[in-house]
């Protein structure tokens, strides 16, 4: 057949690289709607859930027995669920109801009426119903800094540039994983050269993770997965209970923590027993609830690619991030994981959380080039910083980010990887050259490093662990050798431990180290002109991008 050189062209754009498939309920793949998703219903007698979503208590798999005892107030149980759906969904947007009077009624809610009401709202009202139901009013972001090196002085330098920007939290991770310590350090040094108060973690198996957490190397944890189905709990060798024992063990030293989940992870892992990929998320976020933990990262994360191949899926996601807010966590709402070729596509899935703005908007905006993301590859990269702010100054929404000149930036890259150089000849770690901090501060990546003796750097990472080196001797490290601004606020990171107000829900930490939180920056969003709203320094901050003309550019 003679093809129309019209579909020629559009079969060679780059949204018809993505992969899409026809919805298939039987084997989960259909984001919302599903036949197979139960009715909503609840019986209480005793004290007890006898009977949730049509499901008699005696034939309650682990994670409905969690989430009923666990997960839902009795109190509010019946009442809630007598409401229609309709009805809900209704309150969820209308600006005269205020976010405490609804979360009255979500606390009683079943996965199956989350889902019910979920699905009588289009995007448009799940964005409305956002912007009033996150817990902290002030957004915020996230970003990854990790290289396929692991080299740290690179890793230093990206996250000084990283928080100079306005990140708040940041994470990394590694490609070989003897190398955790050195990259926990180095994002560690270079998160507070880029200004004081942010937080990190260090992606790994929860026990390494959580010893570097009680050394004071790191400051939160989020790769703690919960799932929907038994099976793929199970393959994880976990229960919820063991999750939740878990995340008191974090808590209990100071360490803030969420939970991850996501659509599509039961259908990637072959058993999402015919449901919905949005009714077993939000199993998953009962489950987060459940636990007590302080909130959830999800937005399908790393499993986007299979929501996003199905009807419905980038609205599902945003439906699982309103969950979270409607349980009263603290919700980091992914925009973290590559799944599209098309930049059009990408926008338009990041949209529906920057738009209304959550707690953090990505939970991985990659403040590396892609290249060197070891999370496999974000939606948004170092490329894009430009294009970020832009979308703020054009819509006068805030996204987390500011502009910056590259002078300013060569600066706190040259002195984070001056920090870390110190730092390890101070403890006695292999030397970094001149070489190296120079290189690193004028890189875009990895490819633009001097490679360093990897052998070297393992055996001192290990004997780094086995020393016992803990955050005070980086603060030490850093004072002894002229570094006092950033050694005091490394301290206050620590001191942070003790006073455990960074444990409250959906908490920052500013750069005089004042704890931001759904406690005290409490989100009352009402309508115009309440919730929060852009403050004049702050646009101006926005409006200031280098490309801009200037009346001062002309000779008048």
């Amino acid at each position: 057949m003679k093809r129309s050189k019209r579909f020629e062209v559009l079969a060679a754009r780059p949204v018809n690289q993505d992969g899409f498939v026809v919805e298939w309920p039987e084997v989960g793949l259909m984001a919302m709607g599903s036949p197979n998703d139960p009715i909503p219903s609840i019986k209480v007698g005793n004290g007890k859930i006898t009977e949730m979503d049509g499901v008699p208590r005696v034939k309650f798999d682990f994670i409905e027995q969690f989430i009923a005892d666990y997960a839902i107030d009795l109190r509010a149980a019946e009442k809630s669920m007598a409401m229609s759906d309709v009805d809900i969904a209704k309150m969820l947007v209308d600006i005269h109801v205020p976010r405490e009077d609804i979360l009255k009624i979500t606390r009683g809610l079943t996965p199956a009426k989350f889902v019910a009401v979920f699905n009588t709202m289009n995007v448009v009202e799940m964005m409305m119903a956002l912007q009033k139901m996150r817990a902290r009013k002030t957004p915020a972001n996230q970003c990854h800094i990790t290289n396929t090196q692991d080299n740290p002085v690179l890793i230093a330098a990206d996250a000084a540039e990283a928080a100079y920007r306005g990140f708040d939290e940041m994470e990394t991770t590694v490609a070989v994983v003897r190398y955790a310590p050195f990259n926990a350090l180095a994002l560690q040094v270079g998160g507070q050269v880029g200004r004081g108060g942010v937080l990190i973690q260090c992606a790994l198996e929860e026990a390494t993770e959580l010893l570097l957490g009680m050394r004071g190397i790191t400051a939160y944890a989020e790769t703690i997965s919960v799932y929907g189905t038994e099976n793929v709990f199970v393959d994880g060798d976990d229960t919820p209970w063991s999750k939740t024992f878990l995340a008191s063990a974090y808590a209990s030293r100071g360490l803030k923590m969420r939970f991850t989940s996501g659509t599509g992870a039961e259908v990637q892992m072959g058993y999402a027993e015919g449901k919905s990929m949005l009714y077993l998320e939000v199993r998953c976020i009962m489950v987060a609830r459940g636990a007590g933990v302080q909130g959830l990262q999800n937005g399908s994360v790393s499993c986007v690619g299979v929501p996003a191949a199905v009807p419905s899926g980038i609205r599902a996601i945003l439906a699982e991030n309103l969950c979270t807010t409607m349980l009263d966590l603290e919700v980091a709402s992914s925009n973290d994981q590559t799944f599209t070729h098309s930049d059009i596509r990408r926008t338009a899935r990041t949209l529906m959380q920057m738009l209304p703005g959550t707690d953090f908007i990505c939970s991985g905006y990659s403040g590396v080039p892609n290249y060197d993301n070891m999370f496999a590859g974000s939606n948004w990269d170092v490329e894009d910083y430009d294009d970020w702010n832009i979308i703020q100054r054009d819509l006068m929404v805030d996204g987390g980010l500011r502009p910056v000149s590259e002078e300013e930036v060569i600066g706190v890259r040259n002195k984070a990887a001056r920090a870390l150089q110190a730092v390890f000849k101070e403890l006695g770690f292999p030397a970094i050259s001149d070489a190296e901090v120079e290189a690193a501060t004028y890189a875009h990546g990895s490819k633009d490093m001097p490679p360093r003796n990897v052998v070297e750097d393992l055996k001192a990472a290990e004997s780094m662990m086995k020393r016992g080196i803990t955050g005070l001797d980086i603060v030490k490290a850093l004072a002894k050798n002229g570094f006092t601004d950033i050694a005091e606020h490394v301290l206050n990171l620590l001191k942070q431990r003790i006073s455990g107000d960074y444990l409250h829900t959906s908490a920052i930490l500013d750069k005089q180290f004042n704890v931001i939180s759904a406690v005290n920056n409490k989100n009352d969003y009402r309508g115009p002109g309440t919730g929060y709203r852009i403050s004049r320094e702050r646009w101006d901050e926005i409006k200031n991008i280098s490309q801009a003309v200037k009346p001062s550019d002309f000779d008048v």
